[in-house]
This record gives C-alpha cells, sequence and structure tokens, in this order.
C-alpha cells in the first residue's frame, strides 16, 4: 500500500468554494480503482492550507486516478481558487 499526500494552498475567502469541490472529488475517488481511504485536514496555523491523505493499494493505481478525466475535472474546478499549483508526495513503506 503507498500513501498519497496532496497539499494545497487556497486562495482567501474561498474555503467554502474548496469544500464544496471536494466533496465532487470524494464522490469520484470512491470508484477509483486501488483506491482504499482517505482524509482531508485543515491546518491550524495557516488556515487556507489543506493536505488530503489518500491510501491507495499500488503506485500504479493512484497514478491512472491521478491521470484520469475525473479528476482532470475534479481539478479544473478548484485550479482558479489555489494559490500555488498543489504538491504531491507518493509515500511507501
Amino acid at each position: 500500500m503507498i500513501k498519497v499526500i496532496i497539499e494545497r494552498e487556497i486562495a482567501a475567502d474561498m474555503e467554502t468554494t474548496y469544500e464544496a469541490a471536494v466533496k465532487n472529488t470524494l464522490r469520484a475517488i470512491l470508484e477509483a480503482p486501488g483506491y482504499v481511504s482517505g482524509a482531508s485536514y485543515k491546518d491550524v496555523r495557516k488556515e487556507n492550507r489543506r493536505m488530503i491523505i489518500t491510501n491507495w493499494t499500488t503506485v500504479e493505481a493512484w497514478q491512472a486516478w491521478a491521470k484520469s478525466p475525473e479528476r482532470a475535472n475534479v481539478i479544473a474546478s478548484i485550479q482558479p481558487i489555489l494559490e500555488t499549483q498543489e504538491k504531491i508526495t507518493i509515500l511507501t513503506a
């Protein structure tokens, strides 16, 4: 199993818009082959920073999701409200 950590910086006053878009992501990702589980966290020191940690069966499963049209649609909906490009880290034990 692998963990994928996604870090995002949201534009000021766009947190509600972001949260709504992320709910759509959760619906889509549940159908992704190889997806195991995930959680979203808010940085206590920086309100507009989010960390999403997901678990996948394999790197290949993550990469398939990362390149999928479903994820592209989700990213397209949140891209305009991000301060910087998301940072993705893939971890394995």
